[in-house]
């Protein structure tokens, strides 16, 4: 059996244990699906028939909720986005064919020419490139604010549309206060949206917090087996309406029936998968951290902001930052079980080196506020053993010392 590896004392959130209690009871059982199977069914199909007229004037008038057209619902997709929205504490959820597909369709959903988004800094790549090349043509303005800091982020709310958190956030997992900036967008009509791929909706429910919609790439946690592309977007009945009615059936970014499926059958292990992962990363974070080699851990549990109080647990993604002694590409060759490779969350551990990944979006470190250390190195941190794992680092940075 998996014994938690040796690391420092980490206080429990007193609400952890219910919560990984309550989710495992929840993904282990499914209700009311026919002929009462233990695996929801694949709905392999393209469409569904009607067998009478008024059946398909109720569907296409809205007064019956039922599948017509894969590309709209379909039942294996429909159970997935019922899960998520449980898990969540959300009224409903839509599933989409890639954590962009649902960030695209959520922005352009509920923003229009002329409004303004205010984003915190250090947001997913792709997020950025969305933001920075496709929003302006569609008359969206876009500003950035460092969003460890409560106050600059409440005074840069007026005139704001939609608030983009991300806690933490990508490459340096930086947190957010989610309660304060909620309510302080909230006083302002401003949508909070915020991507919860990190924390999974295990170890954060933003929407219990105030955040109004909350986003995953489900590709990563969720998934867990580095086989499935997916996203998914929760909040209330109505927004999620609003996304249905416009960019979700005309963008075509409909979730597989089959990926549905395997996102479920991902889903029954995530309470099981999550603690091996965080387990093993804090072992390898406070070991690195100690090491005279490593300048800095970016790490949420070593971080004493407010943002700790929403999350339950923590995962198995970080970064760090080497000494000037370590040649970086150097270290990426040496290693041996870290694959390099982007996305995360499988049974993997993976290692992106962050001088190599900026090169995909030049325009990041244009801006002053952005800026990350070339020095940083992303680990995702998967099942393996953790002694060989930290073995494998320990020999990789000495290899690499100039």
């Amino acid at each position: 059996m998996f014994e938690s590896p040796p690391s420092f004392a980490v206080p429990a959130h007193p609400a952890r244990a219910k919560r990984l209690a309550e989710v495992a009871t929840l993904l282990a059982h499914d209700e009311d699906l026919p002929l009462d199977p233990v695996v929801p069914p694949i709905y392999q199909t393209s469409l569904f028939t009607f067998r009478r007229y008024q059946d398909m004037e109720e569907a296409f008038s809205g007064q019956v909720r039922r599948p017509v057209y894969s590309r709209g619902d379909n039942p294996t997709t429909m159970e997935f986005e019922k899960r998520i929205a449980q898990l969540e504490g959300a009224e409903e959820s839509r599933a989409f064919s890639s954590g962009m597909g649902a960030i695209s369709a959520t922005v352009l959903a509920l923003l229009r020419s002329g409004d303004r988004l205010l984003a915190v800094r250090h947001i997913y790549s792709d997020t950025f490139r969305l933001f920075q090349r496709l929003l302006p043509k569609f008359g969206i303005m876009v500003d950035y604010v460092d969003g460890t800091d409560t106050e600059a982020v409440i005074r840069s709310l007026p005139t704001a549309s939609m608030l983009f958190l991300e806690s933490p956030t990508s490459m340096v997992f930086e947190l957010q206060d989610l309660p304060k900036l909620a309510a302080a967008a909230r006083a302002q009509g401003v949508v909070t949206v915020l991507d919860n791929s990190w924390a999974t909706p295990v170890f954060q429910q933003p929407l219990l917090h105030g955040v109004d919609l909350v986003l995953h790439s489900a590709s990563k946690y969720i998934g867990g087996h580095s086989d499935t592309v997916a996203g998914v977007v929760s909040g209330s009945a109505a927004l999620i309406q609003q996304i249905n009615q416009t960019t979700y059936s005309m963008f075509g970014a409909k979730l597989s029936p089959f990926e549905a499926w395997l996102l479920l059958r991902g889903l029954r292990t995530l309470t099981l998968r999550l603690p091996r992962h965080e387990a093993s990363a804090l072992a390898i974070a406070d070991r690195l951290r100690q090491h005279p080699l490593v300048d800095r851990i970016h790490h949420p549990t070593f971080s004493n902001h407010p943002g700790r109080a929403t999350l339950l647990g923590s995962t198995g993604l970080f970064s760090f930052e080497v000494d000037e002694s370590v040649d970086v590409p150097g270290f990426i060759d040496a290693l041996k079980l870290f694959r390099i490779g982007v996305s995360w969350g499988g049974h993997e551990s993976l290692v992106v080196p962050a001088m190599a990944s900026l090169h995909q979006t030049p325009d990041y470190n244009a801006l002053a506020r952005f800026s990350v250390s070339p020095r940083l190195i992303r680990l995702h941190v998967g099942l393996e053993d953790v002694e060989s794992l930290w073995s494998d680092l320990e020999q990789a940075l000495t290899q690499a010392t100039l």
